[in-house]
């Protein structure tokens, strides 16, 4: 039976990902340019130690930019437009639901445990995780095991014993990767990205009762 849920953070938990996006499209539009989403599609889900954006757009874009007053501006743009984002549907009920059953909850994430665990606790939801990890907290990231593994580990549950929900390929695979059932929910971002290796997808939380999820996972067990 399933014994445990493992989330996503940005596009699962609230749509950081549309915020993110948004003001580096942003950023190249100031200079006439535009950011290709091809470019930024092989971002979603990893670390941001996986490419360099600022370096790029300094390489390839405004030699004359100053990269630390860019990023300062930039974050703080970010924050702004992040934290005005809702808790996405369903989400409540899926972790109300988990505490109800007795599951246990974790997540794990490409961003930084600050990020993170900051929005969680603004949000009163860092409650619901029995463990968190971060970028910080694990030596790969996603697209592979890594992280999924950290959390399964701190669980104390098998890979057939628990089911992760993720919006990005980068993510799905990584869940995959390491054993998982993986439910892919996508948001305004990663609804164009290819999601089809997902083992179900479902446009929000709020569309399938956690309950029919977990009879989903159980089923493919059993094939």
């Amino acid at each position: 039976m399933i014994k445990a849920l493992i989330f996503d953070f940005d596009g699962i938990i609230i749509d950081s990902e549309s915020p993110e996006l948004k003001v580096w499209q942003e950023v190249f539009a100031e200079q006439g340019r535009e950011l290709g989403f091809d470019l930024w599609a092989d971002l979603v889900g990893r670390p941001r130690t996986h490419f360099d954006l600022y370096s790029y757009f300094h390489q390839h874009i405004n030699p004359a930019v100053d990269i630390d007053a860019l990023r300062k501006e930039r974050r703080a743009r970010v924050i702004a437009l992040t934290e005005a984002q809702p808790v996405l549907p369903g989400v409540h009920e899926y972790l109300r639901g988990a505490s109800g059953m007795g599951l246990k909850v974790g997540l794990a994430s490409s961003s930084s445990g600050g990020h993170v665990r900051g929005h969680l606790a603004r949000l009163d939801l860092l409650g619901y995780f029995h463990t968190t990890k971060c970028f910080e907290d694990t030596q790969t990231h996603k697209p592979e095991p890594g992280p999924y593994q950290a959390v399964l580990d701190d669980l104390g549950v098998a890979p057939n014993e628990a089911v992760a929900f993720e919006d990005s390929p980068n993510g799905v695979a990584s869940a995959q990767a390491a054993g998982i059932f993986c439910v892919a929910v996508p948001n305004p971002v990663t609804c164009h990205l290819p999601l089809d290796h997902a083992d179900h997808r479902i446009e929000s939380l709020a569309e399938e009762a956690l309950e029919h999820i977990l009879a989903r996972a159980n089923g493919a067990k059993q094939k």
